[in-house]
């Protein structure tokens, strides 16, 4: 087995972030001639079980990624040391660079079952080695943009912040849940390096360890609260909540002779309704009526409903492990499948597989309020009522347009949520969404399968 001893200047631009089967098949085609045009739509086979929708997010990625794809010398000697590879079709990857087409679902769009999301249409080659990268942004950006609308539905009103760097599956996934969860209307992120990347608004508390490094925990909040005079959040239950509480009361008055105020308090253990009453009775009762109290701790849309639902009087909450795994539904049953070659339109038959073929435009219908009421899928040609939901982002390799503010997908995102029926916003499980397949369509696949194909 060949050892790669150096990392590519930056492992989330290469090529080789891919799988080598897709090498292997670029290999083939380059050798045999199937250089056609092919035309591959990427969509969810189901919902995970619990999501009544999914949001759209990864495409900023996607685009950015096809634009920079070649091969670097470094990632051409390791395939040539393999020994899979020719010399003439490695000189002929270094060349290679995505040529094609994009269509696209704007990121922050609702979306369901058998719905094209992206479809990539180019030379067969590009088409097909870029399923792997492709997939792994839109999957796990869209999953986690998905679990973040179901925080922001269980608590509209409040402060939420993302958590989750810590516990998330590397440094990538940090940075993309961050950016996933701000779409789906997140307050902003506790990852600094997300806030100089994509201007999302930055939060941060105190841990733990500084209140016990001080060894006073009336010190450790002075000490913070004058280092950060307009961001004093403080950390109540390193060891008594009730009496850290009282503390910060204390000190609030001594601060306030200096021109600081305590912005709030976080509660990250035990109760969390139970101590936020009496932390909240202890502020008022010491005149921080204006003092808010910011909750943490394994926390997802469930127990954030348990405590809204209880009166637990909390401001906002910290979100980490559970959003930024989707602890619930950690995968998504996406797929990327060919549809058309050289204007064949194409179909996967395999058992519990199905795909539907030819290349697809999505078209919603809206009630006279707005609200979402129906999807069609139908042939490209064959237009229907409603508003086409996929759009051209990528002509030959170049982006039509410059990226998209965050900020403008937030909203945008903001919108579509809240264009849903009722029940589809509600956290339980509700009857789908109806997605229905045109009558030209489903006379496409049935022709195909009378054909065998």
């Amino acid at each position: 087995m060949n050892r790669q001893t150096t990392a590519p200047p930056d492992a989330a631009d290469s090529a080789l972030l891919t799988d080598l089967y897709q090498v292997a098949m670029l290999q083939s085609h380059f050798k045999d001639g199937t250089l056609g045009q092919a035309s591959f739509e990427l969509f969810p086979h189901t919902l995970p079980q619990g999501r009544n929708f999914l949001l759209a997010a990864g495409l900023e990625q996607v685009l950015d990624w096809l634009q920079r794809l070649r091969f670097r010398e470094e990632e051409l000697a390791w395939l040539a040391g393999t020994g899979r590879f020719s010399t003439a079709f490695l000189e002929w990857l270094g060349g290679l660079r995505f040529a094609g087409d994009v269509w696209a679902v704007p990121e922050g769009t609702a979306c369901f079952a058998t719905e094209p999301l992206l479809r990539i249409t180019a030379p067969l080659p590009q088409a097909q080695l870029v399923e792997s990268r492709v997939l792994n942004l839109v999957h796990y950006q869209t999953m986690v943009a998905s679990k973040a609308a179901r925080c922001v539905l269980a608590a509209p009103d409040k402060l939420l912040v993302d958590f989750g760097l810590r516990r998330s599956h590397g440094a990538e996934a940090g940075m993309l849940a961050a950016r996933a969860s701000y779409l789906a209307g997140f307050s902003g992120t506790a990852t600094a390096l997300a806030g100089l990347r994509f201007g999302i608004p930055a939060f941060g508390t105190m841990a733990h360890a500084f209140v016990q490094a001080h060894g006073d925990e009336m010190r450790a909040f002075a000490h913070f609260a004058r280092a950060q005079p307009g961001h004093a959040t403080l950390l109540l239950d390193t060891y008594d909540t009730e009496a850290a509480a009282h503390k910060v009361v204390a000190l609030a008055r001594h601060l306030a002779t200096e021109g600081i105020a305590v912005q709030g308090v976080r509660l990250d253990s035990g109760d969390l309704a139970d101590h936020a009453r009496r932390v909240r009775s202890i502020l008022d009762a010491g005149g921080l009526t204006d003092v808010t109290i910011f909750a943490s701790g394994d926390l997802d849309e469930s127990r954030i409903t348990g405590l809204l639902a209880a009166g637990a009087p909390i401001d906002g909450f910290g979100i980490g492990t559970r959003m930024t795994t989707s602890a619930d539904a950690p995968y998504l049953d996406l797929v990327y499948k060919l549809v058309d070659y050289s204007g064949r339109p194409c179909r996967k038959r395999s058992e519990g597989k199905v795909s539907w073929p030819g290349i697809k435009q999505v078209w919603r219908h809206r009630d006279a309020r707005g609200m979402f009421t129906g999807d069609v899928v139908s042939l490209e040609g064959d237009p229907q009522d409603g508003e086409a939901l996929l759009h051209p982002v990528m002509h030959q390799g170049v982006r039509l347009a410059p990226p998209v503010p965050l900020a403008q997908t937030r909203a945008y995102a903001r919108m579509q949520v809240a264009a849903l029926p009722p029940a589809l916003r509600s956290l339980e499980a509700a009857p789908p969404f109806p997605v229905r397949q045109a009558p030209q369509l489903q006379a496409l696949a049935r022709r195909l399968a009378e054909d065998g194909l």
